[in-house]
């Protein structure tokens, strides 16, 4: 199947974005800016066509890692105000991209990110022993939090000059800064706000449509499962949960092999828009107040518009989307009716329930499979879910049937 997988990363790393604005403050669309000055950086030095577009992808992605290092950290209580081991960090986030699709050879990109030019980086790396890539991203990445970290005026651009010149051989080589002065100026770098980042981002980067096996859009739903994952250990493992059910399930009921995959992706997506909700509400193990409630509603609101930006991604989008969504039109976020709900939106909309209640949390154990089941039912007879998917999901996951 072909996937505007640029767009695919790029929703990935506005996700991984709220995540790290919540975690460590860092400013939203962080990555893209980062992509946007290391791709126009690197035009200087000649690179084109899709070493470009696996640049742009690199920088979309380059900090995939620090949700699921912070939260490994701090399950272990080995973070201490606020400060990640940036090799552990870099470790893991060349690891989670090993499936990821990309038209060249992009090893240690991630690995060696926040290498120093003088090898005082976390693994003692000078220039010279690291990627070109990873080196035009470690730049773009500290002159991007150095720029947000101070209060734009006119005095901006003069100062980030000075910066990048003092860093010059020591957190920056010669050739990088070079080629970031011959792309940027005091006018060019003011372009890049919010408003108009996209806008300019893709003009620099076709999104072009890649034909991707199962291994690989696994590979990109995986990555997308974890940050939400992550986020929150209350929720560890149920996107995966959710995708793994849901492509179990499409198999079952004989639906194609296109939809089955399709299946897995939209069910490891199906709460990205968790990102954008608050901890304090995600983890918390009492009952939620009726406004703590409505704001975690928002959630689906939040998946549906993610998802809107990537490209003929439509079908997909619904089927993660509108798994809140009810037969009796009471769901949310659009209370949708039966009518308006084909047969993959209803199964997410089980799956989604059977996980939730058969996996572990933190605060409660999950069910069984038989007592998951009878609850589903007697939501059907609500009138809440389709009581055929249930009996689906009965007959699927039963002990008898997986022997």
């Amino acid at each position: 199947m072909k996937f505007d997988v640029l767009g695919l990363l790029a929703a990935c790393s506005y996700a991984l974005d709220c995540v790290e604005a919540e975690l460590i403050k860092v400013t939203n669309n962080h990555s893209k800016r980062v992509a946007y000055m290391a791709v126009c950086t690197a035009e200087k030095m000649g690179i084109q066509g899709q070493s470009l577009q696996d640049l742009a992808e690199c920088a979309l992605l380059h900090d995939n890692a620090v949700a699921q290092y912070i939260q490994e950290e701090l399950q272990n209580d080995a973070l201490r105000n606020g400060v990640t081991k940036l090799g552990r960090h870099c470790t893991i986030g060349e690891k989670n991209l090993k499936n990821i699709p990309f038209h060249n050879d992009v090893s240690n990109v991630i690995l060696y990110h926040h290498e120093n030019a003088d090898g005082s980086g976390p693994f003692g790396k000078q220039w010279n022993e690291v990627p070109l890539f990873a080196r035009i991203i470690h730049m773009c990445d500290t002159i991007d939090i150095f720029c947000r970290s101070m209060k734009s005026d006119s005095d901006e651009w003069k100062r980030t000059e000075e910066f990048v010149i003092k860093s010059k051989d020591k957190l920056f080589d010669s050739f990088c800064v070079e080629a970031f002065f011959n792309a940027f100026s005091d006018e060019k770098i003011h372009m890049i706000d919010n408003e108009t980042l996209d806008t300019i981002l893709w003009k620099k980067v076709p999104r072009i449509k890649q034909e991707l096996n199962f291994t690989q859009i696994k590979a990109i739903a995986d990555l997308f499962a974890h940050i939400v994952d992550y986020k929150s250990p209350f929720t560890s493992n149920h996107s995966i949960g959710v995708a793994d059910g849901a492509e179990k399930i499409s198999r079952f009921m004989g639906f194609d092999e296109d939809i089955c995959q399709k299946m897995y992706l939209a069910g490891a997506l199906h709460d990205i828009g968790k990102v954008a909700i608050g901890n304090e509400i995600l983890e918390k193990p009492e009952k939620l107040t009726d406004e703590e409630f409505k704001t975690m509603k928002h959630h689906a609101v939040y998946t549906y518009y993610i998802l809107s930006g990537i490209d003929d991604f439509e079908e997909i989008r619904d089927w993660a989307a509108l798994h809140h969504e009810k037969l009796n039109g009471k769901g949310y976020p659009f209370g949708k009716t039966a009518d308006e709900l084909n047969e993959p939106e209803r199964i997410m909309a089980c799956i989604d329930i059977y996980q939730a209640l058969t996996e572990d949390r933190p605060y409660k154990k999950g069910l069984s499979h038989e007592k998951a089941c009878d609850i589903l039912d007697d939501m059907a007879q609500k009138g809440f879910v389709d009581s055929d998917i249930c009996g689906k999901i009965r007959e699927c996951f039963s002990k008898a049937y997986q022997m």
